[in-house]
């Protein structure tokens, strides 16, 4: 008895770590299954009614009235925009009236924050008779106590006369090559009321695009001697005599060689090896 209630516990507790599986018609008791939820009749207000195109257009196309105050200096002007009117136009409507600094002196704040140039203003949290602060960038002096004058620019740098160029008539363009010489340049000054009563000279400025010829340096008695491919060719066959292994005696030839590179050209370099037979790295 003992042993079949120990089977059946072990063959229960197999089973219960199964998984379930329902078939495709399963249907829950009406017992386990969830109460329904009650839903409450809560008075829903009508959605708001559409503006027809005509209306939406009259809105945007009202104007609205800005006081545009300045703190330093103290000024302050009301100006009538309209809210598809850009903050560049705007600007420029503020910049016309008296007393007010030029549009590109401007720049406008509303509540902290810059207008952009780009931007319309009715995308801007804006309304009728709001105030909009008006900074004056750096750089810029105004004075709304003064009226603005105008001021035609003086032209303070005489223009250059053909006169004043003068080519040297020494120097000739020379036909078929590549690169020319710039000729040389006569600078005269021109006439002024302040040089009156001294003596004016002209200024000569050669410029000359040519290459400097180089300097001729003295060759020394060790140049001489280690340019020459028989002073390595001895030199090479005297340390094969010195040392026992070839290797030996190339590793010398080598560090002789690399001490002098700094008085050789690669080409002298070249011929010494190919009269010694010693190829270096990278042909070097």
């Amino acid at each position: 008895m003992a042993a079949e209630q120990a089977f059946a516990r072990t063959f229960l507790n197999t089973i219960s770590t199964q998984p379930i599986t329902y078939s495709d018609d399963y249907q829950q008791p009406s017992e386990n299954s969830l109460k329904r939820v009650p839903v409450l009749q809560i008075p829903v207000p009508p959605p708001p009614e559409r503006k027809t195109q005509s209306q939406a257009s009259t809105s945007s196309s009202a104007s609205i009235s800005l006081v545009f105050k300045s703190l330093k200096p103290p000024a302050s002007y009301t100006v009538s925009v309209r809210p598809t009117d850009t903050v560049s136009s705007i600007k420029a409507q503020l910049a016309a009236q008296p007393t007010a600094p030029p549009a590109d002196a401007q720049r406008l704040l509303l509540k902290g924050k810059a207008l952009a140039d780009a931007k319309l203003l009715q995308e801007y949290s804006i309304k009728n008779g709001d105030t909009v602060n008006l900074v004056l960038k750096p750089g810029f002096d105004w004075d709304p106590t003064k009226p603005p004058t105008s001021k035609s620019p003086e032209v303070t740098m005489a223009s250059p006369t053909p006169s004043s160029l003068q080519p040297s008539p020494s120097v000739k363009p020379s036909g078929g090559r590549k690169h020319q010489r710039i000729p040389s340049v006569v600078l005269s000054p021109s006439p002024s009321n302040d040089s009156l009563g001294t003596v004016e000279k002209d200024i000569m400025l050669t410029l000359d695009a040519g290459i400097p010829s180089p300097v001729v340096q003295q060759e020394s008695t060790y140049y001489t001697t280690v340019v020459k491919p028989e002073f390595w060719e001895r030199l090479y066959a005297f340390l094969k005599l010195e040392f026992i292994t070839s290797a030996d005696a190339y590793l010398a030839f080598e560090d002789f060689l690399c001490a002098t590179k700094g008085s050789l050209t690669p080409s002298e370099i070249a011929k010494i090896r190919d009269q010694v037979g010693v190829v270096g790295m990278a042909g070097t």
